[in-house]
């Protein structure tokens, strides 16, 4: 086996992929619509790519690479356009959120393409229960030994991510308690969580060269990691977001990667000896509590709210904020903490409001086309 190589990329650039539901437009069910969508979109210019994912009711959206918030944006809204006008077309609908409310996993189809048919081979029905729908953000980095290093820096964060981004607090016809459930799906994987200690770019490539002789790994593609670093772009990616109502959103959760990415390179803090004690603990207050979540400060062994915990990272991202063009993108997000509110609380005052899951969907459709 040859040695991975990473391939530098622009350090602080960022793109996306969004996983979308494909919904029909009479009960707002998830329906097998990725192919004839994707043979639509086939024959458009986009500004990114669309591909199909694991099921047949998903697509996935690839913005390009981008050096700040406002063009990853303007990539977004381009790309959401295009999507949602083919999508009409066929009588359809796409949405975001991390769940679908009431599908059931027996019903869904594997999409036909080898890498799938592998997954679904290899996890049986787990594959089928991979039918959720995450954001994940890239960031890039100029050197692997740099990629290993934001990868382990970045999971004191990933709590604030999974608050920001919650959008899937119904599961199987129920409300489920947590703001995200999508993660337990995740969890059920062998090769989930976090990635082990290694701390340059050669000891990875020793450890991933033993897990190959082992054939239990492929590719790093079979990592399903929370944060994994992604050789052939050049980044690092972080995979625990729930896919938002709307592209701003998405947008706006790429810019605080950006500028905390920023933050770390410059200031390089040490990682603090319990962070990987505490991880769960703090990364389970943030699925089932969402922004009314605790975070447990292994710097400080203190028990802080999500939302002060938030607030004042944002506070001392200001200046790399600037540096990154992200002041925008975090003004929005310091408004949803300052509200403890994020698309999870949307999502359960609509069913409050209607009682009805399908009208929870049909809300979600609308709220994508914004």
């Amino acid at each position: 086996m040859e040695q991975l190589t990473f391939e530098p990329s622009q350090a602080f650039s960022i793109g996306v992929e969004i996983e979308l539901q494909i919904v029909n437009t009479r009960d707002y069910n998830l329906t097998r619509g990725a192919p004839d969508l994707l043979a639509r979109l086939e024959r458009i210019k986009l500004p990114g790519a669309v591909k199909p994912e694991i099921a047949q009711s998903m697509i996935e959206l690839n913005s390009g690479v981008n050096a700040n918030y406002a063009t990853l944006l303007g990539q977004l809204r381009g790309m959401r356009d295009a999507v949602v006008e083919q999508v009409e077309r066929l009588n359809l609908a796409v949405c975001g959120g991390g769940t679908h409310p009431f599908q059931q996993w027996s019903d869904q189809r594997i999409y036909p393409a080898e890498r799938f048919n592998y997954v679904s081979d290899l996890y049986g029905y787990l594959a089928k229960q991979f039918t959720v729908f995450g954001l994940h953000i890239h960031v890039g980095c100029a050197s692997g030994d740099d990629a290993i290093y934001l990868t382990h820096a970045l999971s004191r964060y990933i709590p604030h991510f999974i608050a920001l981004s919650a959008s899937s607090p119904f599961y199987q016809g129920v409300d489920t308690s947590f703001d995200s459930s999508r993660l337990n799906a995740v969890n059920a994987f062998p090769l989930s969580g976090c990635m082990p200690s290694v701390h340059t770019w050669a000891q990875f490539n020793e450890y991933f060269a033993r897990m190959y002789s082992y054939k239990i790994v492929a590719s790093t593609k079979d990592f399903y990691w929370d944060i994994r670093p992604k050789p052939e772009y050049g980044t690092v990616e972080i995979r625990v977001c729930d896919t938002p109502l709307n592209v701003e959103k998405a947008s706006a959760l790429a810019a605080y990667a950006q500028a905390l990415a920023h933050r770390l390179m410059a200031e390089r803090p040490a990682l603090p000896p319990d962070s990987y004690a505490l991880y769960n603990y703090n990364r389970f207050q943030a699925c089932r509590f969402g922004m009314n979540g605790y975070i447990l400060d292994p710097s400080t062994k203190t028990h802080v709210t999500m939302t002060s915990d938030i607030a004042a990272t944002l506070e001392q991202l200001a200046p790399h904020a600037d540096a990154v063009d992200a002041r925008t993108a975090l003004s929005q997000l310091s408004e949803d903490v300052a509200t403890a509110r994020n698309d999870t609380a949307w999502l359960r005052e609509r069913y409050r409001e209607t009682k009805s899951f399908t009208d929870v969907v049909h809300a979600q459709v609308g709220r994508w086309k914004q």
